[in-house]
């Protein structure tokens, strides 16, 4: 797959750990926790909301976590390359429990939405420093192994949630949710202490930290994404609110790139995007991330609304993909040995534009089974697509750089998730209002569909709804195809070691 003649310095050679298993098994702590807490809280809203009141604001339980972790993953990166991984995760580790610890004690909607953006500042560094290491403690021809645990842990934990998070709060109290963080978290940040010990690295007598660009990075996220978040659902798209939101947005945009090219050790240095490999696999990853919302949001309202199948059963029509998605991942190694990183990803999301075009053309209102084989169909494509981008680009870096560009790729693909999230759901409004008139929109018409008095125009309006979705997705994916095969290199500049 190529290679380099830039070989990395002796200081910077992945680091190394004489019991690697326990720091492995910390690891795959640490991404179960970052994966739950970003689900596990949705079945437990109603009794949340009973406790402490705060109905109107709930929404920001959920937004303002996303907020905090996509803001700080460049941050985290950048600082686990000034200062090695260990100190990054542990200190982010503290955060999030400290957090966690927060968000039990919390006394009213307030205050725990406040505790949950700190949850999701030591989030960020659980994300980002875990992916990051994991290509510390492994060789290329390792790493599929390692990311593909990774990914099994990530999906198994994102489905496993929302059930989880139900349980805890109709059985304990939903303030368990957040205090079974606290014995595993900690069991992970004493692995990670005791048995994680990276060689010396020589930072220099002028490392620094650019605070001011970290600044403004996490002020121009924050405001982006709350307009992206909040944009037709706390109020219009065309709003005074919205509209200030992305003018602000836009110019924060220009005060990062300002500070950026002045600063010394910038947060998001320039090379991530001059680099083609590293700025193709931004790009497609975010278009991946934008493409997941059409089934993780949208197929389980489909699944109930259409179908007929109850609340489990949705649910098992999503949670398939994360059966083949690790499967396909493991296997993706024995593919792109043969023919390359990129040609493989191009494989896998190729398949995966083919199989989400399909979606519309189910017949209505069709069998369970239909969507359900379509999942697993997805989730081995885009199996097939990830990981080789992940590992392929990891390994087109020395370790100085290596935490700046995954927190680059994991910052890309959330960016492309809160997009997603905002204009695939404008479209399913859009289609459902065009089809029942007014001001129809998704929420409303579903919990209609619940309580028992929509009438059947109402169920082909979603089927509808949901299907445009899925054009959209598809041509996200079609998007992605089209930068690996302009963008990216045939070959990715593999370093040696």
């Amino acid at each position: 797959m190529g290679s380099t003649s830039s070989a990395a310095p002796e200081s910077a050679r992945p680091a190394t750990t004489d019991r690697r298993g326990a720091v492995v098994a910390a690891l795959m702590l640490s991404m179960a926790l970052a994966a739950l807490d970003a689900t596990i809280v949705s079945t437990a809203v109603p009794q949340i909301v009973g406790d402490l009141g705060g109905f109107s604001v709930f929404s920001w339980l959920f937004s303002g976590y996303l907020l905090a972790v996509t803001v700080t993953l460049p941050v985290y990166g950048k600082l686990s390359d000034t200062f090695g991984r260990k100190p990054v995760l542990v200190a982010g580790s503290v955060v999030f429990l400290v957090g966690s610890l927060l968000c039990a004690l919390a006394w009213n909607m307030g205050a725990l939405i406040a505790f949950r953006v700190v949850q999701g500042l030591g989030g960020g560094a659980l994300q980002g420093t875990v992916q990051t290491l994991a290509a510390d403690l492994y060789p290329l021809k390792d790493r599929p192994r390692i990311q593909s645990k990774l990914s099994t842990v990530w999906a198994v934990s994102a489905v496993a949630g929302p059930g989880l998070g139900g349980v805890l709060a109709a059985y304990a109290d939903w303030r368990w949710i957040f205090l079974v963080n606290l014995p595993v978290g900690a069991v992970a940040l004493w692995l990670i202490v005791r048995h994680l010990h990276e060689p010396e690295r020589e930072t220099g007598p002028h490392a620094r930290v650019d605070w001011a660009g970290a600044l403004a990075v996490f002020a121009c996220g924050g405001v982006l994404l709350t307009a992206l978040v909040q944009g037709g659902v706390a109020w219009p798209w065309l709003s005074a609110p919205s509209l200030a939101l992305f003018a602000a947005g836009l110019a924060l945009v220009a005060v990062v790139v300002l500070v950026e090219r002045r600063a010394a050790e910038p947060i998001i240095p320039g090379w991530v995007w001059r680099r083609r490999t590293i700025a193709a696999v931004n790009l497609a990853l975010g278009a991946l991330g934008l493409l997941m919302v059409a089934p993780a949001v949208f197929l389980p309202t489909y699944a109930q609304s259409v179908l007929g199948l109850a609340p489990v059963a949705a649910g098992f029509v999503l949670s398939v993909w994360t059966l083949s998605w690790p499967v396909s991942a493991a296997l993706s190694q024995h593919v792109y040995r043969r023919i390359g990183f990129r040609n493989t990803a191009m494989l896998g999301i190729a398949a995966a534009a083919l199989i989400l075009f399909a979606f519309p053309f189910l017949p209505y209102p069709g069998q369970a089974w239909q969507p359900t084989l379509l999942m697993l169909l997805l989730g081995a494509a885009l199996g097939l697509f990830q990981l080789p981008l992940i590992v392929g680009v990891q390994s087109t870096v020395g370790w100085a750089e290596r935490g700046t560009t995954t927190a680059s790729v994991l910052f890309c693909r959330q960016i492309g998730q809160t997009i997603g999230a905002a204009v695939f759901g404008a479209v399913a409004n859009g289609v459902l209002a065009a089809r029942l008139g007014g001001a129809s929109d998704l929420d409303s018409v579903t919990r209609a569909l619940n309580s028992g008095t929509a009438p059947e125009a109402t169920r082909r309006a979603i089927a509808e709804a949901v299907n445009a979705v899925y054009l959209g997705a598809s041509c996200a994916a079609a998007l992605a195809f089209l930068v690996l095969l302009v963008l990216a290199p045939r070959r990715f500049p593999v370093l040696e070691g």
